[in-house]
């Protein structure tokens, strides 16, 4: 595993440097559909070369959001056409090429059914459940709109914390790895409470709106 692990960490070190921009979209776009990919070395990475000036910060957090967002809408895709028993089939024969069980997607069916579209958005954050979690959401016909929206957030938010690490820790950027192990509980828990205080605000606005409505229906 250590050995596969430096593997995926040249390549992705040798593809940033050779394609730049386009290089970050196409190993971001990969970390979706091949969870062995973690972000974790792709960001951190390309914030690094931002704090040489080999790239721009704001180009870097394009790039990567970029990517993983067209990943992440091709895996909801294949999850609105294969549809529940072709996936379980397909994990069970082929997941382990993937790093990825038949108990992977049930626990990514599970939280989708539990917690609805936020999961969604605090889903990038964890390893497996970031590529996991779009397959679900088209299963059960999310709305597209939303799911991108929300794969925006994020992925943006995710790439930006992971990037700005690499750019402050410059030629120590591969120390971002154990801090992710360390704090990864923490950061879930942060982009849960941004999602709570969203969703409390927007329900909110939502019923201040009707009671309007039903105060002007009575007046008239």
């Amino acid at each position: 595993m250590v050995e596969l692990m430096e593997l995926v960490r040249t390549g992705i070190e040798t593809i940033i440097l050779a394609l730049g921009y386009p290089g970050i979209v196409l190993v971001m776009f990969a970390e979706n559909l091949f969870p062995p990919i973690p972000s974790e070395l792709v960001m951190p990475f390309a914030g690094f070369l931002a704090a040489r000036g080999e790239l721009s910060f704001g180009g870097v957090l394009a790039a990567g959001t970029t990517g993983a967002v067209l990943g992440a809408l091709a895996l909801y895709g294949f999850g609105l056409w294969a549809g529940e028993g072709m996936l379980r089939a397909l994990v069970q024969r082929w997941g382990r090429g993937w790093f990825m069980s038949v108990d992977d997607l049930d626990r990514a069916l599970q939280i989708f059914e539990r917690y609805g579209y936020p999961a969604v958005l605090v889903g990038r954050v964890m390893p497996i459940l970031r590529s996991l979690i779009s397959i679900p959401a088209g299963m059960r016909r999310m709305n597209l709109r939303w799911f991108l929206l929300l794969t925006c957030a994020g992925t943006g938010a995710w790439n930006a914390l992971m990037g700005g690490a690499g750019l402050f820790l410059g030629a120590r950027w591969d120390e971002i790895l154990i801090f992710t192990k360390q704090y990864e509980i923490g950061v879930l828990i942060v982009l849960g409470g941004l999602v709570a205080a969203g969703l409390t605000i927007r329900l909110s606005r939502e019923w201040r709106g009707r009671r309007r409505l039903g105060d002007m229906a009575d007046e008239a």
